[in-house]
C-alpha cells in the first residue's frame, strides 16, 4: 500500500546525515533548483526508503516568508512522489530569482526532476 506521509523517518535530521549526502552526490538540476542525491543508508536502524533535506539559503532567498513558501512546495512534492523514487537521500538546493516564481512554476520543475530521477534509477 501507498503511504503518502512525510514524517520524522522522511528527513535529513543531522549534519551527518546532510554530511553523507554533500560527500558523493549525483547531482539533478534545472534552472531554480540543485538536487544531490545519494542512495539511502543500507545499514541504519530504520528502514525508510527516501528522505529529504532542504538547504534553501537566505543568501539565495532572502525574505523568510519566500524561503518557508519553498520548503513547503519542496516538501508536499517530495510527499507527493517518494514511493515513485529509488530509495536515495535528497538534499534540495535552491538558486537565485526563485523567489520570482509562482507555486504552478515551482511544482513544474520539481515534477521534471523527480521524473528524470525515477528514469535514470530504473532497475
Amino acid at each position: 500500500m501507498v503511504t503518502y506521509k512525510f514524517n520524522r523517518e522522511s528527513r535529513l535530521l543531522t549534519p551527518g546525515h546532510f554530511q553523507r549526502v554533500f560527500s558523493k552526490p549525483t547531482r539533478y538540476g534545472s534552472h531554480h533548483f540543485t538536487l544531490l542525491i545519494t542512495p539511502s543508508d543500507k545499514n541504519s536502524t530504520v528502514d525508510p526508503n527516501n528522505r529529504l533535506g532542504l538547504a534553501i539559503a537566505k543568501k539565495r532567498v532572502k525574505l523568510a516568508v519566500q524561503r518557508n513558501r519553498i520548503k513547503r512546495l519542496v516538501r508536499e512534492s517530495f510527499r507527493l512522489n517518494q514511493h515513485k523514487l529509488p530509495d536515495i537521500d535528497i538534499v534540495v538546493m535552491v538558486k537565485s530569482g526563485i523567489d520570482q516564481l509562482d507555486n504552478n512554476q515551482i511544482n513544474q520543475q520539481l515534477e521534471k526532476i523527480w521524473r528524470k530521477i525515477i528514469q535514470r534509477h530504473k532497475k
